[in-house]
């Protein structure tokens, strides 16, 4: 150390112990309050800012967890959301299959001279195949007693008829297809005449005599003759009746009851008394 910085440092001890001195006689007299604002004053917004900063960063971390917090709650409510649709519509399906059920076997009992099995429908084709056949697929066949010529039924009106079966499904000729003619007769008139399907279209009784009184609303039945079919069966009502003096017979429209397009469960005439004979058929 030189000479010169040994003379400075008792003059520097002597500065700082003065100073402390002096601070302490300030702030015994309540002085130093004043100083210690004047030094504060420009600090303070400076310390909000920071303050506000360091509040502002932790709510956007709480936002953020929050925001992950509930979109693990939106999920949990979509997925539960998701379940009960999904069991909603299951239940509605066995509502809709109870109701069809229920209409069946109330058929069923109001016909107690048939012997009937109930199947459901497990294929279909309502449009052309190179035969223009328009058919339904059940899921019974010979191993349930199933045969060909057997009637098939809805709860509101006849569908068709079997025309092939294998061991566990059958093939049903619908009453629309051309290939399909039913005796059939008009409720209100008695008259007689034969149903038959056409392409594309609802299908039509034929040969109903010319001097048979026969009008739109009309139900139409199966009139049982030929021993095919039962006597009495709904098969749909008339739309439009042709009649031309000059023609032999009158021709008439009609829709049937059974709406095809919906169709799912159906019940199997396999047993009945014909109307004209005394034998069952078929």
């Amino acid at each position: 150390m030189t000479q010169a910085n040994r003379r400075a440092t008792p003059r520097r001890l002597f500065i700082f112990v003065g100073v402390c001195a002096l601070l302490m006689l300030l702030d015994l007299s309540g002085r130093l309050l004043a100083i210690k604002g004047l030094i504060l004053r420009p600090v303070l917004p400076v310390q909000s800012g920071l303050t506000s900063l360091a509040g502002g960063a932790r709510s956007v971390v709480n936002l953020v967890q929050d925001l992950g917090t509930l979109r693990q709650r939106n999920q949990d409510l979509q997925e539960l959301a998701d379940r009960l649709t999904v069991e909603n519509v299951r239940l509605r399906d066995v509502e809709i299959e109870d109701e069809n059920l229920r209409r069946l076997l109330d058929f069923r009992q109001s016909n107690p001279n048939f012997a009937m099995r109930g199947g459901q429908i497990v294929g279909r084709v309502l449009g052309r195949d190179p035969n223009f056949l328009k058919y339904l697929v059940i899921d019974l066949g010979s191993d349930q007693g199933i045969a060909p010529g057997m009637p098939v039924m809805s709860d509101v009106g006849l569908v068709g008829r079997i025309v092939e079966v294998s061991a566990s499904s059958a093939k049903v000729l619908l009453i629309t297809d051309p290939g399909s003619a039913v005796n059939a007769l008009v409720q209100g008139s008695r008259v007689l005449g034969v149903l038959q399907g056409v392409d594309g279209g609802n299908p039509q009784i034929k040969y109903l005599t010319q001097d048979a009184v026969i009008s739109p609303g009309d139900i139409v039945l199966t009139s049982g003759l030929g021993g095919s079919l039962p006597k009495g069966l709904v098969i749909g009502q008339i739309l439009k009746v042709r009649h031309r003096d000059y023609e032999m017979f009158q021709e008439a429209e009609v829709r049937p009851t059974v709406n095809f397009g919906r169709l799912e469960l159906v019940l199997v005439i396999t047993d009945f008394t014909a109307a004209d004979a005394g034998s069952t058929s078929p």
